[in-house]
């Protein structure tokens, strides 16, 4: 386990510090920074801002990873950033210092900062890999940080409760910068414990925190989460290509929005005639929101028929209680290896549960079989991992229209 940042520090160091190349905002929390990355970034574009987004983890390609100006990155300018910093660790395994031992993420985190300087980006939307405190990411000195929701999530490295886990997502704040924190806004969040280790933190640093008042719904709620953030970003001194302030009006156009859609995230398309959603929630609580977000669609009306596949780490009974009411039968799958639920001990855990589950280990046969149990009438959710998404993905159709319904960029 990790205990300081000083591989990261040391290997940016070597580097030149390409992250202080650019502005950036730095968007941590438990569920939605991907998304919310997401919005900021095509707010920040149609502002005619050169605007860089570093996300994690991808889907289908490690190029999804990073995005200028609505584009993954070509292969030779990704390239060109892993080379230069797996030269920089080399010279650092040659003098023996931190950077030696830097962590995969940590040469993929710093390869999208030597490629961001590279392409002269002007702000970047860097979102947290895991926690804050100790994240790759976190060596950013961001004009903004923000923070989406707390969830129990990664127990095992950022602690037993959502306290626990708020400290270490706190752990992006900056002294002086400004804040928007969303946890605690939420229709969800009952718990008041993490709001305070957040507030607390800030006051700490001297860092103004705001809210985005209150959030409902997965869309709407990051999508006003976004543009709270982009008020502030203005308030800071922000300016669009035009001159104007940066602020929520950016994300006025549907266009823009669309702009910010994410594969895997409440991604809508079509499977020889039957409907399906693929969303890779991997807690109960973003499972029950994104069936929730999905329940007034007349093009999911009939039956779910869930494809599950989930991480040995993820609360494997929470997320099948999530889809009591939802779905009486589901398919589980496998993959990922010995990371995630065997397939038939899953569906033995789903049949405790009350549900008719069956076994199925590969993935592409278990959509199948779950769009024969649809029928005509029916619908398919694969969900429980984007590692499912991923494998999935490949092998449905390709789809002219977007990949999202109109409105739903996110639940990621």
């Amino acid at each position: 386990m990790r205990v300081d940042l000083a591989p990261m520090s040391d290997l940016v160091q070597r580097l030149g510090n390409p992250q202080e190349a650019f502005r950036s905002v730095h968007v941590g929390g438990s569920k939605g920074k991907g998304s919310v990355a997401a919005l900021i970034a095509a707010g920040l574009g149609a502002a005619g801002l050169r605007v860089g987004r570093y996300a994690s983890p991808h889907v289908e390609r490690v190029n999804e990873r990073l995005v200028i100006d609505g584009e993954e990155i070509a292969d030779d300018a990704l390239a060109h950033g892993i080379e230069k910093v797996l030269e920089a660790q080399a010279a650092a395994q040659a003098e023996q210092t931190p950077a030696a031992a830097a962590t995969w993420f940590d040469l993929i985190t710093a390869a999208a900062f030597v490629a961001m300087e590279a392409v002269g980006v002007g702000v970047a939307v860097v979102e947290v890999g895991l926690g804050g405190r100790l994240d790759s990411t976190n060596v950013l000195d961001p004009d903004l940080c923000v923070l989406t929701r707390i969830d129990l999530e990664h127990t095992d490295v950022l602690g037993g409760t959502r306290e626990a886990i708020a400290g270490e997502k706190a752990g992006i704040l900056k002294r002086g910068k400004p804040c928007v924190s969303a946890v605690g806004c939420w229709r969800a969040d009952t718990d008041p414990g993490p709001a305070r280790v957040i507030a607390e933190r800030a006051r700490e640093l001297g860092c103004e925190l705001s809210a985005p008042g209150p959030l409902e719904g997965l869309v709407m709620g990051n999508e006003k989460l976004a543009k709270k953030c982009l008020e502030v970003l203005g308030e800071i001194g922000l300016k669009c290509a035009d001159g104007r302030p940066v602020g929520a009006h950016l994300l006025v156009s549907e266009t823009v929005r669309l702009g910010a859609r994410l594969a895997g995230r409440l991604e809508k398309r079509r499977y020889e005639g039957v409907p399906l959603v693929l969303d890779g929630a991997h807690v109960p609580t973003s499972l029950t929101a994104v069936l929730e977000e999905l329940r007034g669609d007349p093009d999911l009306s009939g039956p779910c028929q869930p494809v599950l596949s989930l991480a040995k780490d993820k609360d494997a009974r929470g997320l099948l209680k999530a889809l009591e009411g939802h779905a009486d039968r589901l398919v589980c799958t496998c993959v990922g290896g010995g990371r995630h639920w065997p397939a038939d001990e899953l569906a033995g855990l789903a049949r405790e549960l009350g549900f008719e589950a069956m076994a199925e280990p590969d993935a592409g046969e278990a959509l199948a079989q779950a769009k024969a149990r649809a029928g005509a009438d029916g619908w398919v959710l694969v969900t429980g991992s984007l590692y499912l998404v991923g494998a999935l993905r490949p092998s449905l159709p390709t789809q002219e229209s977007p990949p999202c319904s109109p409105s739903a960029p996110t639940s990621s």
